[in-house]
């Protein structure tokens, strides 16, 4: 089998990555990036190409879904508290104006 084949994809993976690359292209990732991106994606979660039947393969992680292309916490705790803060003395001050 050639490098890039998709036939050993269930057609659920394939689904999944045609879903995954259609929201990259919406955000503006040219389309040959969107499919390799999305190819990634189904990948990590589900491990490569899955053999279909009941009870076959391991159960998808979904890590990648969940995280929604964040690539990890926006700041510390610390930064994350000051800027809880921040807004709620902006919001404060924005209600007695």
């Amino acid at each position: 089998m050639p490098r890039g084949d998709k036939s050993s994809y269930t057609d659920k993976q394939k689904r999944k990555a045609e879903h995954i690359e259609e929201g990259y292209e919406d955000r503006g990732v040219p389309p040959k990036e969107a499919e390799r991106r999305a190819w990634a994606t189904v990948n990590k979660e589900s491990g490569g190409g899955n053999k279909s039947g009941s009870g076959r393969g391991k159960p998808d992680s979904h890590v990648s879904s969940s995280r929604g292309g964040r690539a990890h916490k926006s700041g510390s705790a610390e930064q994350r508290s000051a800027a809880a803060r921040k807004g709620w003395v902006t919001r404060r001050k924005n209600a007695a104006a």
